[in-house]
């Protein structure tokens, strides 16, 4: 059964689907492959002020913590703490990190972590990628990965007008 949104709670079968849906027509083939072609949403989870969790949080996609986490983080992709969040424990792993509360913990960031001007960070750090806003605190030791090697650099022009003494 599809659901017709344009004449809300009136439900009906494929065949008669509707011609268009918020203005956007569709094909026949879009009618027919609807299912494969939907793109899903990104999946969120999230850490509620009041909510506290101990014990090794793994998740798929994004996580929000406005919360208390004691204990082992590892994302399958994007981890926000919130100015009201904070994550304690031995090992923090996510793709990109942001940091707006306290992290006390071993942190790899596959790829970018920022350390907003409110951050409060304590732990050694391995990251593709590293921003630290001007007020953020930081005490630990600080990792990159390596970049692919820059092309030579190009000979340095020599100065005109300046005198050799």
């Amino acid at each position: 059964m599809w659901c017709n949104s344009a004449v809300p709670g009136q439900l009906f079968d494929r065949g008669h689907a509707p011609k268009a849906f918020l203005g956007v027509s569709f094909s026949k083939d879009y009618e027919d492959n609807l299912m494969f072609k939907r793109k899903s949403a990104p999946i969120l989870t999230y850490l509620s002020q009041k909510a506290e969790f101990e014990g090794v949080l793994h998740a798929e996609g994004m996580l929000r913590v406005d919360g208390i986490i004691h204990g082992t983080v590892d994302i399958n992709g994007d981890l926000e703490i919130s100015s009201t969040g904070l994550i304690e424990g031995p090992e923090v792993k996510a793709h990109n990190i942001v940091v707006q509360g306290v992290l006390k913990a071993r942190v790899f960031a596959e790829g970018k972590l920022t350390l907003s001007r409110t951050a409060h960070l304590e732990g050694d750090v391995v990251a593709g990628a590293l921003e630290i806003e001007p007020g953020a605190y930081y005490t630990g030791y600080i990792e990159t990965r390596e970049t692919p090697s820059l092309s030579a650099a190009r000979e340095v022009p020599e100065l005109y007008g300046t005198t050799e003494t």
